[in-house]
């Protein structure tokens, strides 16, 4: 018994002198490693130096991003770029795409997902618009691409006549609201140096092997790019970003409702994102378009939703909608179909703005954060709601009763945000502002906002939550009543609606199922 016990003490030493040889071993070869990659770091930037490195086959300087902040352009032309720190990388450089292998044989489009062609990994991009604040100038591209170690892709600007010329070379700057999931929305920030006017368009390109850019964007201006400044719109401009439709939405109904009663808000225009919608909403969608109340958006992105990227890639949609409505309307609402912003005191939003600020000093203010009230879809309608067909189908009329306690700021709250003071923006509050300007909480005294759905959690527990009813959804009723009914019945046989009646129980039934899905698959709870 003795021996057998020493001999396994020995087999134990033993054990742990090999585990400590391999550590320090192991060590010993990560010194080593990060000595020469200094030693050959210092060496690179003396030959930077001396010439060494032939700077016109890279077009500029190599940058890496290393987080948030500003970017450091000494030298390249600008100081601190909005939206993401950027650091010199003087180690090997990589091969940049030769500019001959390239051929024009593609249409610029905006507002559309394209493929940028030979990346390691899924590599998309939407859109692109010119950013000069900061006192840069920029061309920042939307796109959506892995989260951690994305590919490094070039810009290719490219003017009349199709002359064409590289910008730098930046890697995507990966949107911070991401869940950790494998896929991100992110920017892609296109220097423009002091000698180059804005381009036309762009394309984004890697260096992999390719003889056509797969992608090519319009670069929407927003203003005319030869003002000193860009035009302040009126404050009675306003508009609405939702984020982008899915799961074959088909609640006609609260549609309708969303579209007339932020009109009646003040809202002068909506921007919808359609991923895939039911033909009737389709119709309904295209009428509205017509009358040049909305915008909608093609959004068919190849990345599967809550297993690669975040709700159909929602940030991308949140953040081109402010970037489209940047310079064209004052002040732009991020909600969702179940979410209405309400005032206590004023008619209107803009009533609401100009009303707040005759009580503090707004001048910095770059959004209004209001606070989530959730009014359960699980609690009895309103008693004193008619029998009225339209009436009683409405939600913001029949749901009066909701939580007492509100969520505190950054948990569900939603915000309506000065597009040109945002760099960017995220689901429940601002992630970047430009510098000088922040956020205004709102006191639930004067506005909240009004939080539609079934019990974030599942089962019905929620409706034992200590609870008041508020009906200042009310003042709408009349008109809202209105414009629904007319809407319906100018659109019922156009888009194939049926007697508002029997929509009202279906279109009840498959929202409580379509909310208590997503509640399930989204954990944990502080979530939309």
């Amino acid at each position: 018994m003795g021996r057998a016990s020493g001999r396994v003490l020995r087999e134990r030493a033993n054990l742990s002198f090999c585990i400590v040889v391999i550590f320090f071993a192991i060590f010993s070869v990560i010194l080593l490693t990060e000595i020469l990659l200094i030693d050959q770091s210092s060496r690179s930037r003396r030959a930077n130096r001396n010439g060494g490195v032939n700077s016109a086959s890279h077009g500029e300087e190599y940058l890496v991003y290393q987080g948030g902040g500003d970017l450091d352009l000494d030298g390249i032309g600008g100081r601190g770029m909005l939206g993401g720190r950027q650091q010199r990388y003087s180690g090997l450089l990589p091969q940049a795409p030769a500019m001959a292998q390239f051929t024009i044989n593609i249409t610029a489009r905006d507002g559309v997902w394209q493929t940028v062609a030979a990346t390691r990994y899924k590599f998309f991009v939407f859109s692109a618009y010119y950013d000069w604040r900061g006192g840069n100038r920029v061309i920042r591209v939307m796109g959506a691409t892995k989260t951690r170690g994305p590919d490094r892709v070039w810009c290719l600007l490219w003017y009349q006549n199709n002359n064409s010329t590289y910008s730098i070379t930046v890697p995507a700057k990966v949107i911070r609201e991401n869940w950790n999931l494998k896929y991100s929305a992110c920017f892609i920030l296109c220097s423009l140096r002091l000698n180059l006017s804005v381009p036309g368009s762009v394309s984004i390109v890697s260096g992999g092997a390719s003889s056509t850019t797969s992608n090519r964007l319009v670069v929407n201006h927003n203003y005319n790019t030869s003002r000193p400044k860009p035009p302040q719109p009126p404050i009675e401009k306003m508009a609405v970003c939702v984020k982008p439709l899915h799961f074959q939405y088909n609640q006609t109904v609260q549609m309708l409702e969303f579209i007339e009663l932020n009109s009646l808000l003040g809202m002068d225009h909506i921007i919808f994102y359609n991923d895939t919608v039911s033909p009737s909403t389709d119709c309904i969608l295209r009428h509205y378009l017509k009358e040049g109340r909305v915008t909608v958006l093609p959004w068919r992105l190849d990345m599967v939703s809550q297993r690669e990227i975040r709700t159909e890639g929602l940030f991308a949609a949140l953040n081109d909608c402010l970037y489209r409505s940047m310079y064209t309307y004052s002040h732009v609402a991020l909600i969702d179909l179940d979410e209405i912003i309400m005032p206590k005191h004023n008619y209107t939003i803009q009533q609401f703005i100009q009303w707040m600020g005759q009580r503090i000093n707004t001048r910095s203010t770059g959004s209004y954060s209001f606070q989530n009230a959730f009014f359960y879809l699980q609690w009895p309608d309103d008693v004193i709601i008619r029998h009225h067909m339209y009436e009683s189908s409405l939600m913001t009329l029949r749901k009066t009763r909701r939580r007492a306690k509100l969520h505190p700021h950054k948990q569900r709250s939603k915000y309506i945000c000065r597009p040109e003071y945002v760099v960017e923006a995220g689901n429940h509050f601002v992630w970047e502002f430009v510098p000088g300007h922040g956020t205004l909480n709102v006191p639930p005294d004067a506005a909240i906002l009004n939080h539609y759905r079934v019990c974030e959690f599942g089962g019905d527990d929620c409706v034992k939550s200590a609870s008041v009813v508020d009906r200042t959804a009310h003042r709408y009723r009349r008109k809202l009543v209105q414009r629904v009914s007319a809407k319906w019945e100018a659109l019922r046989h156009q888009c194939s609606l049926p007697d508002i009646s029997e929509t009202m129980d279906a279109e009840r039934k498959a929202r409580l199922r379509q909310q208590m899905l997503l509640a399930e698959a989204t954990l944990p709870p502080n979530v939309r």
